[in-house]
C-alpha cells in the first residue's frame, strides 16, 4: 500500500516537471508562482482524471469535496520554521541570505519564521525583525533602524573606550570632565583633544595642567593647552613633534601609566651606604 501512494507521488512530480516546467520562463518567485496558480486551475484541473478517464479532475473534486472533512477554526501554521544562531555580527543567515537583526541579540539563538513573502525573526515569542524574503543568494537584507542602531553603540563604544584611556592615565581627568559636562561644553570633543595631549605631552605633565585648570574653576582643554605650552616654554622645549602610528591601531591608543620611582631612588641610597660600610 505504501508503495502504491509512493508511486503515485512521484508520478505527480514527474507530471509537474514534465508539463509545467518545461520550456518555462519567468522572470522571479511571484511571477512563477502566478503562472503555476493559472496552470492548476487551467490545464492541470481540466486533464483526464486518473481513475476515471470520462470525467476531468476538477469534476471528480468538485464531486468529493462536499465529502471532505472542514479545516479546523484555528489556521494550522505553515511557515517556514527554522532555529538559527546569531555570531559575532547581528545578522541571522537563512536560505543563503543575511537578515539584519537587533545588534543587542549576537551570539544568542533566535527562530526564523519564513513565508514566501515575508521572514519574520523571533526571540523566543517576541518579534524582533521582519524583513520581505529574498530567493536571491548570499545577499544582506537589511532593516535601517537596525544599521543605525549600530552605528550609534559603535560611536558610543568609541567615546567610552577614549574617556577610559584618558582616566586610565590621569585620574584627576574625571573630575574635569565631571566639570566640562556641568558647564555644558562638548564632551566629546574634549576628550579627542585632551588624547591629543595626552599623546603629545604624556601623562605626568597632563595631570599637572588639568589640576592647574581645576584649581582656576577653568574646565576647558584650550586652559589645559595653555599650561602645558607655558611650562614647555619655561622648560625652553621644543613643541611636541606627534608620532602618527596609522598601521598599528593598538600601540596608538596604548597608554603606559608612570609609576612612582622613589623606590629606585631608596635602592642608589642603599647601594652607596654598603659601599660605604665597608
Amino acid at each position: 500500500m505504501t508503495t502504491y501512494y509512493k508511486g503515485r507521488v512521484e508520478r505527480a512530480i514527474r507530471y509537474i516537471r514534465d508539463n509545467f516546467f518545461a520550456a518555462r520562463s519567468w522572470e522571479d518567485i511571484d511571477d512563477l508562482n502566478a503562472q503555476a496558480q493559472l496552470w492548476c486551475n487551467g490545464i492541470a484541473s481540466d486533464r483526464p482524471c486518473p481513475e476515471d478517464k470520462t470525467q476531468t479532475v476538477n469534476a471528480v473534486f468538485l464531486h468529493e469535496q462536499p465529502q471532505l472533512i472542514s479545516l479546523p477554526d484555528n489556521p494550522y501554521s505553515t511557515e517556514e520554521r527554522e532555529t538559527v544562531r546569531v555570531g559575532k555580527t547581528p545578522y541571522v543567515r537563512f536560505d543563503l541570505n543575511d537578515y539584519s537583526v537587533p545588534h543587542k541579540l549576537t551570539r544568542c539563538t533566535l527562530t526564523v519564521l519564513a513565508t514566501l513573502s515575508k521572514v519574520t525573526i523571533l526571540n523566543g515569542t517576541n518579534i524582533v525583525a521582519e524583513h520581505e524574503r529574498s530567493f536571491a543568494k548570499a545577499q544582506q537584507i537589511e532593516d535601517e533602524a537596525h544599521i543605525k542602531e549600530l552605528i550609534d553603540r559603535k560611536k558610543e563604544a568609541r567615546h567610552h573606550r577614549g574617556q577610559n584611556r584618558l582616566t586610565y592615565a590621569v585620574p584627576c581627568g574625571a573630575k574635569l570632565l565631571e566639570k566640562v559636562a556641568d558647564h555644558g561644553y562638548h564632551l566629546a570633543s574634549t576628550v579627542k583633544h585632551l588624547l591629543r595631549l595626552l599623546d603629545d605631552y604624556g601623562a605626568v605633565e597632563l595631570e599637572i595642567a588639568i589640576k592647574e585648570a581645576l584649581s582656576r574653576n577653568v574646565p576647558h582643554p584650550n586652559i589645559v593647552q595653555n599650561v602645558l605650552e607655558q611650562r614647555r616654554r619655561k622648560r625652553q622645549q621644543p613643541p611636541p613633534i606627534s608620532i602618527n602610528l596609522v598601521n598599528n591601531k593598538h600601540a596608538k591608543e596604548l597608554t603606559v601609566k608612570p609609576h612612582n620611582l622613589n623606590n629606585y631612588d631608596q635602592l642608589t641610597s642603599e647601594d652607596k651606604h654598603h659601599d660605604n660600610t665597608n
